[in-house]
């Protein structure tokens, strides 16, 4: 019912862009000197960080091609309904955009779909393209036939944020690193019963919660077990995993978190727009101890942000998240990133490309990833001290590249990834006991991807 009330609303909304001339209907949509660029809008109204960040860019692009014109179309909406939203604008010539911004944990997703379309002719004649972590190249390669989908944006870490301050009531010494999983739930308690009337540790879960539930709150634990990269796709056999230990001890951790109340209160936690209240008002107000997330967080406090906290550098710590016993490597971290590709329905993909090399040059891709707090994948904007200099825990985050893992870059990924948020969310709620939530996990996989493409897991 959610699924068919999320398309519900997105075919409004792409209706109403059509109507609008947004869409790609019109007399602008069909000239050959103007485009029109999706990006992602988050629920947290007064981050406009991309929005201004485009709109810079427009003002180069339009100044160098005089006669062009750029229309910046954004989508409002939480992480799932925007994945929802742009895959049917693309799907008809009179709502795809020129260019859109893919998560690429999506990409091959759009691929088997046939809504994107493939760039290496562009890339073979664009210098710069040397110049990006082959790394990052492969996040927007097509699975299948090894052609390139998107050119990456930037990329980003995960590990654990935690104030100092909170940590020295409740008697936890600082610098803390935990070395296990029960390191971590034994500060929780401990946040708990010496500091009252504060969220002891922040674990994102549920569907509404969408890849913040998955990968800051799941798959940082998936990964840490024995299991490794082995714990949910197994390349070697091209296979899913399904009844594995290590997805249930996973499982356990969130039941764990949410039925001793080391979380916040389930209804707070499983809100659309969860993660911008924990930015920008339960870590900066001193009401949250530990949060695992993201390195972006610092989005939330700069100059520029709607609520500048200058005192973050000095509360808050930074730790990375322990594997579950401590075995090698010692540490976890996920990596994502989003990119910028080229609709296969668009009207005009060499203006399209144009402007996203202009995007992407090394001046404004150092300067997008410094002021978003996020992981440049140009190596000579890696290097530009504009980049390393701008955030204070950006050389703590980009070390964390070495314990990182990807996400399956396969187009069933989604459906998995929505079987994993379900699957929390029916243990926070208490709906289903773990062995329970594991069970029903292993059903919606094998619907989703077939039974023989599933393997069951060994740890």
């Amino acid at each position: 019912m959610r699924s068919r009330l999320i398309a519900a609303a997105a075919l409004t909304t792409v209706t109403a862009l059509a109507a609008s001339g947004c869409g790609g209907s019109g007399s602008s949509g069909s000239s050959a000197k103007s485009i029109k660029v999706v990006y992602w809008q988050n629920l947290d109204s007064q981050n406009k960080l991309q929005a201004n960040r485009l709109a810079s860019v427009v003002k180069q692009f339009t100044k160098a091609n005089p006669g062009t014109k750029v229309t910046l179309v954004p989508v409002t909406a939480s992480e799932n309904d925007y994945y929802t939203k742009v895959q049917l604008m693309m799907r008809s010539p009179a709502t795809a955009p020129d260019l859109v911004y893919e998560d690429t944990a999506l990409i091959n997703s759009d691929i088997a779909s046939g809504y994107l379309k493939p760039i290496d002719s562009y890339l073979a004649k664009w210098s710069d393209w040397s110049k990006f972590v082959p790394a990052s190249k492969v996040a927007a390669r097509g699975a299948s036939d090894g052609k390139t989908y998107g050119v990456p944006d930037g990329t980003d870490t995960r590990g654990i944020w935690y104030n100092k301050q909170l940590f020295e009531k409740a008697g936890i010494a600082v610098p803390w690193q935990p070395k296990t999983w029960d390191d971590v739930l034994s500060a929780a308690r401990k946040l708990k019963a010496k500091v009252p009337g504060v969220v002891p540790m922040n674990l994102y879960t549920g569907t509404a919660g969408g890849e913040a539930s998955s990968m800051q709150g799941f798959e940082m634990l998936l990964y840490g077990t024995p299991a490794g990269d082995k714990s949910l796709y197994d390349v070697s056999q091209k296979k899913w995993v399904v009844g594995s230990k290590a997805f249930k001890d996973s499982l356990a951790f969130v039941h764990t978190v949410y039925s001793e109340k080391l979380g916040p209160p389930v209804d707070q936690a499983l809100g659309a727009n969860f993660g911008t209240t924990v930015g920008t008002e339960l870590i900066p107000e001193g009401k949250l101890a530990i949060d695992i997330d993201g390195s972006w967080m610092p989005n939330n406090w700069g100059s520029t942000s709607p609520k500048p906290w200058s005192d973050w550098k000095t509360v808050i710590g930074t730790a990375a998240m322990p594997t579950q016993n401590g075995q090698a490597p010692g540490k976890i971290s996920m990596s994502g990133g989003w990119a910028w590709s080229l609709p296969a329905k668009g009207k005009n993909p060499d203006l399209a490309w144009k402007f996203l090399t202009t995007i992407e040059t090394k001046a404004n891709h150092a300067k997008w990833n410094a002021t978003n707090a996020s992981i440049a994948v140009r190596t000579d904007s890696a290097s530009d001290p504009a980049y390393v200099n701008s955030v204070p825990t950006n050389k703590f985050f980009t070390d964390l590249v070495r314990y990182t893992h990807f996400r399956p870059g396969l187009p069933a990924y989604n459906q998995v990834s929505t079987a994993i948020q379900k699957a929390m969310e029916s243990v926070t709620t208490g709906q289903a006991s773990v062995a329970k939530a594991a069970a029903t996990f292993d059903s919606d996989v094998k619907a989703a991807v077939g039974d023989d493409k599933t393997v069951k897991g060994t740890s």
